[in-house]
Formats: C-alpha cells, structure tokens, sequence
C-alpha cells in the first residue's frame, strides 16, 4: 500500500511540476517574443495577421476582414478543443498574431492560461463574448458556463460577426466601413442558410425527429429547428459515458425506433457503437447515419471546411438518415460527397 500512495503521490507531483514549466516556459515566451514584435504590429505584408482557435471561428473572422488581414487556424479538422492542450509551438503561433479570436464560453477551456497571459500584450477576444446570455442555452453539466456550441444555432453565430468587425475595426480604423459591411452581408448570407437548413429538417417525419450523438454538442441545432437532441456524454467531451446512460439511450432508441444515430469526427465513436450493439439485442436495428463535424469542420480548403459547408453537410446527413428530405449534394449543390455515401463510408466507431 505504501508503495501505491508514494507512486500516486510521485505522479501527481510530476503532474504539478511540469504544469508549473510550462506555464514558466509561456511567461517567458509571452515576455521575450512580444518583447520582439515591431512597433506597429504589423508584418512586413502589410496585411493584419490574425489567429483564430477553429474554423468556425475562422469563418466569421475571414468574412468578416476580407483581403486587408492573414488567418491562421489553429486546430484542424478532427481537433477537439475541448481536451486540446496549448503547445510551446502553438504559444509561438500566437504570439507571433496581432490580434486572437477564440470562441469562448469554456469551448477551449485547457487553452484559458495561455489566452489571459498573451491577452495582457496583445489583442485577445471571445467571439461569443457579446452575444446576449439570454439567448444561450445552459450547461446541462452544472459546469457554472453556458454550453458553449453556439454556431449551431447559425442566426445566433452570425452575429459574432459584430464582434470580430468592432475589434479589426480598432486594429485597422481606415477599414472600419469596410469590416462592418462584410459583417452586415455575411450575416444576411447566414440567415439564408438557416431558413434553409431549417426548411429541410421540417420535412423528417415528427415522429423521428431525435437525433443522437457522441456528446452534446447540438443542443442549438434542436432549439433551433425543431429536432430532440441527445448526446451520450455531456456538453463537454471531458465528461465519461456511463452505462446508465447508454442504458437510457438504448431504451429510447428501442421504442421509438430511432432509425439513425450518428458519429462525430473529432469524438471517439464507441459509446455510438455501444448504443448500436444494445438495440441490436433488443430487436431493433439502427444505422450509423454518418459522421457530423461538431466541434470541428473538415478539411482545410474544401467545401466542408467552411463553416456554411458544414452546416449543410450536418444538415443534409441528418436530414436524410432520419427519413427526411434533401439533395444528395447538399443544400448548395456542394458537398463532395452524397449524404447516402458518406452515411455508408463513415468510420466504424473503434
């Protein structure tokens, strides 16, 4: 027993010191680096760099500042923000932004040091920050902040759009006009694509109207357009799935005779395959209606790594494996793959 207690106790020591590094290690980057950046802040492009944590987030920042800044995002596709850990290399390419945008309400919530650290000399904001609390959904986790998946909710996401024309505005005052009618026009775009989105979850038949995921990352989507939404761990993917859980779920499945539950590309899948193999003993088939992109986009450059194309890809798997109605390409006539196909192709939870 001694020996149990002194490993448990080396490890948590171990634990504590290497924290304590590495936040050393970031202090001194914070100081030396910032120390070197040039009097304006500026690259010797001319254009503002600019660093954004995903790609939803670098989305709005794009649109919004067009061909006067750089974007540089930092975690790509299957990247989930809510475990990932700020590394030195990542503090470099931080520091080395003139302005950050993260997406806040504890989404990147490991990454918190390092952001109020860097924020005390340089530009640092939440795109969420502004948007009305009233509008939020809750964390069903009592974590203290609200869940934190806005850009599912896609009327609600645009208006970060205000926030990210306000700061380039204060960074780039001569484009102030500019950035805010970027923001007024992607935000029109945006609402666009929500009535469409919305219009083609209308036509999933009521009763199959509940759709199931790895973690709970869609509760806007159903607040928005009418879906039951249901995740196997919580808001945050820190949280376990627990047997009871996947109990309930299974039961759920079972007599409504949900016809699809779904994976998430930067979630592991086995509590998904868990729900399959026990509505299976059940006498009950269900499907894996495709991978969704949650808390990232898919692949840099492509239709699907854009924050509109992966509302539709979202929106089109689900809308189609829950017996509803969209075109197999999606609702822009865009997506790379058929929602049948990439229903068929998805990676089988490990």
């Amino acid at each position: 027993m001694r020996t149990t207690t002194r490993s448990s106790n080396s490890s948590a020591g171990f634990r504590r010191t290497a924290n304590a590094v590495f936040g050393a290690l970031l202090t001194i980057l914070v100081v030396t680096v910032g120390g070197c950046t040039n009097s304006s802040g500026k690259p010797k492009s001319g254009k503002l760099q600019v660093l954004a944590t995903t790609a939803m987030v670098g989305d709005v920042v794009k649109a919004v500042g067009g061909d006067m800044i750089e974007v540089t995002v930092l975690l790509g596709p299957g990247v989930d923000p809510h475990l990932y850990k700020t590394t030195r290399d990542d503090v470099a390419q931080i520091l080395d932004a003139d302005v950050v945008f993260y997406s806040g309400l504890m989404l990147e919530g490991k990454m918190s040091d390092t952001f109020a650290k860097v924020g005390k000399s340089k530009p640092v904001f939440a795109v969420t920050e502004d948007l009305d609390h009233d509008k939020l959904l809750s964390d069903s986790q009592q974590t203290g902040h609200p869940d934190p998946h806005v850009w599912f909710d896609v009327e609600l996401w645009s208006l970060t759009a205000n926030k990210v024309a306000e700061v380039l505005g204060e960074q780039l005052p001569e484009h102030l006009d500019t950035f805010a009618m970027n923001s007024a026009n992607y935000q029109s775009d945006l609402r666009d694509l929500a009535a469409d989105a919305k219009a083609a979850l209308a036509t999933i038949p009521e009763d199959q109207r509940i759709l199931i995921t790895s973690h709970d990352a869609f509760g806007y989507l159903g607040r928005a357009y009418g879906i039951e939404v249901m995740g196997v761990q919580g808001i945050s993917t820190d949280s376990e799935a627990g047997l009871q859980r996947i109990n309930e779920l299974v039961d759920l499945i079972v007599d409504q005779k949900v016809p699809a539950v779904f994976v998430e590309t930067s979630v592991n899948g086995k509590s998904i395959q868990a729900l399959i193999d026990g509505a299976h003993s059940r006498g009950h088939s269900v499907k894996i209606g495709g991978e969704l992109f949650s808390d990232a986009a898919g692949e840099a450059g492509t239709y699907e790594g854009s924050y509109p194309g992966m509302i539709d890809h979202n929106v089109t798997l689900i809308t189609r494996a829950l017996g509803g109605e969209a075109p197999e390409n999606g609702l822009r006539g865009k997506l790379s793959m058929d929602a049948e196909t990439t229903a068929e192709t998805s990676n089988v939870p490990n």
